[in-house]
C-alpha cells in the first residue's frame, strides 16, 4: 500500500507492532519547488535521518510492519496539527523555505494532498489489523544549529499522557548501555500529534522512540538499531 502521502512496508498483522515514522521521506514531488538548496534535503531538517532504513529493516520481520510518511516534512509535517503555521513550515532550524509561503488555498490543496490521506490510511491500518504496540520511531539531529548546545542522549523516549510502554522500555535502553533520555530531547506533551490522534485517543499503547542520528546514520547502525527496538518492542508489548 503506497501513495505520495505514505507507504506501508511489510504485513501489519493483529496483535503486531507497526513501526509509524511521520519523518522517514526526503521526498518532494517534482511539481513542488521548496525555493532551497537540494543539499538540504540530507539535512534533518527534511527528513529523520536513518528513520526510514531502520523502519523497513524491522518490517522484514514477522508480525511487524511500517507505516512512512512519503514525502518530505518540509512538503507536509503530518506530526503537526493541521491548523499550525509549522504544518507547512515556511522556517527550519535557521533556513527560510520560500516556496512554502502559500495562500489560504495553497496551504489547503497541500493538507488535502499529504496531511489528510495519510492520517486517514493510518487510521484504517490500525482498525483493520490493531497492533499489540505501535512504535513511533523518529531521530533526532545530535545538535540544532541554532541552539549551540549538544544533545548528550543516545535515545529519548517521548509520550503525552500515557507512559506505559515508556515506563517498561528506558530500563531496558538503559540495560543496553545507552544514555537514555526521559522525555529529551523535547517532550512528548509538546509534539506528540500522531500519537495523541491515533493511540492516546483511543487508548492504544504506543512507545514514542527518538534515536540521535549518528546512531543510525550509516547501515551497521541501522541494522544494530533494528534488532534492537525489535527485541524491546516485542518484549515491551508482551509485559503490557
Amino acid at each position: 500500500m503506497h501513495s505520495e502521502a505514505y507507504r506501508l512496508l511489510g504485513t501489519p498483522r493483529f496483535g503486531g507492532i507497526l513501526v509509524v515514522s511521520d519523518h522517514a521521506s526526503n521526498r518532494v514531488p517534482d511539481d513542488i519547488d521548496l525555493g532551497i538548496d537540494p543539499a538540504l534535503l540530507d539535512q534533518h531538517i527534511a527528513v529523520d535521518i536513518g528513520v526510514g532504513a531502520v523502519g523497513a529493516l524491522m518490517a522484514q520481520r514477522t508480525g511487524t510492519a511500517a507505516f512512512q510518511a512519503n514525502a518530505s516534512r518540509l512538503v507536509c509535517d503530518v506530526n503537526r496539527e493541521p491548523h499550525v503555521p509549522a504544518v507547512i513550515p515556511i522556517a527550519s532550524d535557521g533556513h527560510a523555505i520560500p516556496g512554502n509561503a502559500l495562500d489560504h488555498a495553497g496551504h489547503h490543496a497541500r493538507l488535502e494532498r499529504f496531511h489528510v490521506p495519510y492520517h486517514a490510511a493510518l487510521a484504517q491500518q490500525l482498525n483493520s489489523a490493531p497492533p499489540a504496540l505501535i512504535l513511533s520511531l523518529h531521530s533526532f539531529t545530535p545538535q540544532l544549529a541554532s541552539i549551540d548546545e549538544p544533545r548528550p542522549w543516545h535515545v529519548g523516549v517521548l509520550y503525552n499522557h500515557d507512559d506505559r510502554a515508556a515506563r517498561i522500555a528506558i530500563p531496558m535502553l538503559e540495560a543496553e548501555g545507552l544514555v537514555v533520555g526521559d522525555q529529551q530531547p523535547y517532550s512528548g506533551q509538546l509534539l506528540n500529534y500522531t500519537m495523541n490522534r491515533h493511540a492516546e485517543a483511543d487508548g492504544r499503547p504506543y512507545l514514542g522512540i527518538e534515536v540521535r542520528q549518528d546512531q543510525i546514520g550509516d547501515s551497521k547502525g541501522q541494522l544494530l538499531w533494528s534488532e534492537r527496538l525489535a527485541r524491546i518492542s516485542n518484549a515491551v508489548a508482551l509485559q503490557l
